[in-house]
């Protein structure tokens, strides 16, 4: 309930941010602006200050600026307008105004970014320290694409598709630009050095984990689940894991084989703390459901580098990181029209609260990240040429412009209801998605 609440404040704030640039710049245009609105459906709260109503509505997925001019009936808006009244209404502005308003709701999505990341950056932000160092592969996933091209564990990643990387975070940005293409990675094994493909169907839009390639992880405990056999059997944060049953363990990633071969059977887990070996008798417990995984309720440690930035470096970093994510969003894009992304990687409002949510009960530095993240996402949605969207009206205008007069009011009739097909299909789709993915398992 609490990752409920606070996903929807969240979202609540991109709309704002969203429809106050809407306002503000219909206000500096002189346009009256009759609704400033959070929310669709029946209000919850309503207040009039000035000439503007404020509300609160009890859907809170999207809002609205009503500006007079618009139609809608309500307030007198449809009724024949005084010369003073034309003179702040909408409708009667010039292209290039109008063009103004519209466009200033998305833009002030895509500012935003660049105002709250060089806090984050200031604050100090925590990075998985995997991140800097070379991409060498700790674990291959099972029938994944990196499985499948022969990648092991071990192997060293030198170059992608001839450019050199040093790095993970290297690595995953090299992979941005290159979704879509086959990728030639050459591996350095055991100091041997070879080529592995992998066809242009892959994967790789998130990096190298998407593609099944995990970091090195040691087997080290970073946390106990209250209520599960590791905690009734001692294990505590901080243990090493050495073996268990007698079988060396040398990474994090040979727990699960090794425990699920013990199919529920007590093993004797061999740890190391502060120095000291001591053994543990666990027994596993199976999750929900049949055949579920047997567990003792662990989690790994995740090494992490603390990182906080003075103001010039942070607003430096805070702009780097905003085009970063401009990039990627764009690209997904383009990839997902081409056909090179799957359409499952669409999330709809439920990804989006649950995103939002989980963000907002960690610590400022990912709340703000990942508000910036969905800013993005919206900013750039909302500048898609579709009727009904801000994109849309920002192409009629561009007609507008071009022809030196708009278009006609059957034209855009028929653009409006076809881009309102198109918007709930796409919504269909996107919820299609969150409700396999949280109620079935699916990706």
């Amino acid at each position: 309930m609490l990752t409920l609440f606070a996903g929807i404040v969240m979202l609540g704030i991109l709309v704002f941010i969203h429809e106050l640039g809407h306002f503000a710049v219909a206000k500096l245009s002189g346009v009256k602006v009759l609704k400033f609105s959070l929310g669709f459906g029946p209000r919850l709260f309503s207040r009039t200050w000035g000439e503007t109503e404020y509300m609160i509505c009890a859907v809170p997925l999207g809002g609205y600026v009503q500006m007079l001019g618009e139609g809608g009936g309500e307030n007198g808006e449809d009724a024949p307008l005084t010369e003073e009244e034309k003179a702040r209404s909408f409708a009667e502005q010039s292209v290039l105004r109008r063009t103004g308003i519209v466009a200033a709701g998305p833009l002030m999505n895509l500012i935003f970014p660049f105002l709250i990341l060089p806090v984050a950056f200031m604050v100090g932000v925590n990075l998985p320290a995997y991140l800097d160092s070379a991409p060498c592969v700790g674990y291959v996933v099972a029938d994944s694409d990196g499985g499948r091209a022969g990648f092991q564990p071990g192997d060293c990643i030198v170059a992608l598709n001839g450019e050199e990387v040093s790095t993970w975070t290297g690595t995953n940005k090299s992979m941005i630009g290159q979704a879509g293409s086959e990728l030639d990675f050459t591996v350095d094994r055991q100091g041997r050095p070879l080529t592995l493909s992998m066809a242009p169907e892959n994967n790789g839009l998130e990096g190298l984990q998407s593609l099944g390639l995990l970091p090195e992880q040691a087997a080290t405990v970073g946390g106990v689940a209250p209520g599960m056999p590791a905690q009734a059997a001692g294990v505590e944060v901080g243990d090493r894991i050495i073996a268990i049953g007698g079988e060396p363990v040398s990474s994090w990633y040979d727990l699960k084989r090794i425990i699920q071969q013990g199919k529920g059977d007590p093993q004797d887990f061999t740890l190391e703390r502060g120095g000291e070996r001591l053994t543990l008798s666990i027994k596993p417990v199976q999750g929900d459901g049949d055949g579920s995984d047997y567990l003792i309720g662990i989690a790994p440690h995740q090494e992490s580098n603390f990182k906080r930035f003075g103001p010039l470096a942070a607003i430096r970093a805070g702009a780097d990181r905003t085009l970063e994510l401009i990039d990627l969003t764009l690209v997904f894009i383009q990839k997902l029209f081409a056909g090179h992304v799957s359409s499952k990687n669409i999330g709809g409002p439920i990804t989006v609260v649950q995103i939002a949510g989980q963000a907002a009960q960690t610590d400022i530095s990912s709340i703000l990240s990942v508000l910036a993240f969905l800013s993005i996402q919206l900013g750039i949605l909302n500048l898609f040429p579709i009727p009904i969207l801000d994109g849309g009206h920002l192409f009629f205008n561009l007609f507008e412009i071009v022809l030196r007069r708009p278009l006609s009011l059957r034209v855009r009739e028929i653009a409006q209801q076809i881009g309102l097909v198109l918007i709930i299909m796409l919504m269909v789709l996107a919820f299609y998605n969150d409700i396999v993915r949280v109620f079935f398992g699916g990706q």
